[in-house]
This record gives C-alpha cells, sequence and structure tokens, in this order.
C-alpha cells in the first residue's frame, strides 16, 4: 500500500504540538520525545481497558520511519492488539500533521507491552472487558 493511501488504525488517543525546545541540533523532534508520547498514549488505552493503574513492560517492535519536524502536531493512535490475564499488547501509531498540511503521514509505530497492576504495583488480574 502507498503511504500516501494509509489511513491511522486504531483511536486518536494523543494529539500535541511539537516545539522547538523538543528538537536536537538538526532540528528534528527527538525520538525521545515521540515515544514518551506514544507510552502516555499506550498508557491511557491500557488503563481505559484496565479501569485501573497499568504500567509498561515492554516495547516489542518500534520503528522510526520519518523524522518529526518543529511545528508540526503529533497524533498518537492506540489499539488493543491482544488481552492476557494481567497484561496487553497495545499497537501505537505516530502520525504527523504538517502545519501546512491537513495530511496525516505516519512517522512512527510500535506494540508496548502493559500490565495492569494493584496499589502496590504487583501485577493484578484485567476485569471482564465490557463493551
Amino acid at each position: 500500500m502507498d503511504q500516501s493511501d494509509e489511513m491511522p488504525s486504531g483511536d486518536l488517543t494523543v494529539r500535541i504540538p511539537a516545539m522547538p525546545g523538543d528538537a536536537n541540533a538538526n532540528g528534528d523532534i527527538f525520538g525521545g520525545w515521540v515515544v514518551a508520547h506514544m507510552d502516555m498514549a499506550a498508557g491511557i488505552r491500557a488503563a481505559e481497558r484496565a479501569r485501573g493503574r497499568v504500567a509498561t513492560v515492554a516495547i516489542n517492535t518500534l520503528t522510526f520511519k520519518k523524522p518529526v519536524k518543529i511545528g508540526d502536531t503529533l497524533c498518537v493512535y492506540t489499539s488493543i492488539e491482544k488481552v492476557g490475564r494481567t497484561s496487553m499488547t497495545i499497537l501505537i501509531e505516530a502520525w504527523t500533521q504538517r502545519r501546512t498540511s491537513r495530511v496525516e503521514t505516519k512517522v512512527t509505530e510500535g506494540t508496548f507491552v502493559m500490565v495492569s497492576i494493584d496499589d502496590d504495583g504487583r501485577a493484578t488480574p484485567l476485569p471482564p472487558d465490557v463493551a
């Protein structure tokens, strides 16, 4: 599939502008800044499903496809790919919307594993999925 024909998968979970303070010496946004917002989105989505606290236990895959530029709006989409007893795998896609365009471009994708935890930080079973 041609990149221009691709659409984000999942639900829009986080939108944030990339600012000059988020950039490296080349004017591109730090990859860690992008990953932090992907992790935040994974946490939001996982906490909704867990109906409680969650923690990131792994990033199974992470692929940077294109740079994020100052002034871009980072749009992070999430979908729950797999649910286990205490953990879930979240598919994360980060897309940018350039200042001069309404079209979004995929810049990063990955899978994050989140675990449901209790107040003491121990893994706890996920509640049944309720639609």
